[in-house]
């Protein structure tokens, strides 16, 4: 893990709004969040469908032009560069992956793994070179003349890694990257997550709603309705989610907390007034609130289908039933 105090990445006050000609109005997907990621260290933002996972990776990296606040990239205010520079800045810097993969169709899983350093003005004999040389690191060199079609989406998703990596990154962001996969190819994808963290310092954010994508990450930021609302890791602190303490309630009582304040209380769910008084309400909780991130760090001791009692830290399938072993 880099020691360095700056940080690759960081957003300040990021809001985003939809345009909507729907009778709700316009949709507001980000709330003025905070986010820093130093170099070398692994962030993962988890939440539900629809809580602005995707939005915030697209402005984090550039994809997207937040509506208001703003990011920096390896120290530089990405919403202050012309297109041109933007492009430059992420070629050096960041490399995506995405759930789906995004490979071009028509091209080899070799020629689309080659394509980035194409743009770079490397030579086409060198660049195939390298790419060969990554897709046999990644276990899938044999299929390099594959059309993406042709692939499986272990496969596919392999080769939209070692597009990623090419360029050798200092950070990747990814979007759902085991989405789309079996558990156990899954996990292989997350072993070699871990390998290029710990081995070569790249920094990664992801956004998921796995906690076992999550249990890779030194650090887990819960994201809901555009905020964030709880933390979990090491080397945070309470006041990165919010920098007030304030409360708001409108006219009809709609009562609105800060992260921070969330974060103490346990999180989203129910609560019940169990004081009123002037100036003074006493909230309990309703209901035990239960985080996304729980689970996902190891293999479970025995198959929740058939009760098989595992004797090993490897076995993947049970021998029994066939069911996929579960991470707990």
């Amino acid at each position: 893990m880099a020691d360095e105090i700056e940080s690759i990445l960081e957003a300040n006050a990021l809001y985003h709004v939809y345009d909507s000609k729907a009778e709700d109005g316009n949709v507001v997907a980000l709330r003025g969040l905070h986010v820093k990621v130093k170099p070398g260290e692994a962030v993962a933002v988890v939440g539900p469908s629809g809580s602005g996972k995707s939005t915030l990776l697209k402005c984090l990296g550039g994809l997207m032009k937040p509506s208001a606040g703003n990011v920096s990239l390896d120290g530089k205010n990405m919403t202050r560069l012309t297109g041109q520079e933007l492009i430059l800045l992420r070629q050096k810097t960041v490399s995506f992956i995405f759930q789906e993969g995004n490979l071009l169709p028509h091209l080899s899983a070799l020629d689309n793994v080659a394509q980035p350093l194409r743009h770079q003005k490397v030579s086409p004999k060198e660049a195939k070179r390298r790419a060969q040389e990554l897709l046999d690191e990644l276990g899938i060199g044999h299929r390099a003349k594959g059309l993406p079609a042709t692939l499986s989406g272990g496969e596919q998703q392999r080769v939209a890694i070692a597009r990623a990596l090419i360029t050798n990154p200092r950070l990747i962001l990814a979007d759902e990257p085991t989405g789309a996969l079996d558990p156990i190819t899954s996990r292989e994808v997350l072993a070699l997550f871990k390998e290029l963290h710990e081995e070569k310092g790249v920094a990664f954010l992801i956004v998921t709603h796995s906690a076992e994508v999550a249990a890779f990450c030194d650090r887990s930021l819960e994201l809901r309705d555009g905020r964030f609302i709880a933390q979990h890791g090491t080397d945070f602190e309470v006041t990165d989610l919010a920098e007030s303490r304030e409360l708001i309630v409108d006219d009809i009582g709609t009562m609105v907390f800060s992260p921070d304040i969330l974060l103490e209380m346990g999180g989203a769910g129910r609560y019940e007034v169990e004081e009123v008084g002037d100036g003074r309400l006493v909230l309990v909780s309703a209901e035990e609130n239960e985080s996304l991130l729980v689970g996902g760090k190891t293999l479970a001791t025995s198959c929740p289908a058939c009760k098989y009692v595992y004797t090993d830290d490897e076995t993947q399938l049970c021998p029994e039933c066939g069911a996929v072993r579960p991470m707990v």
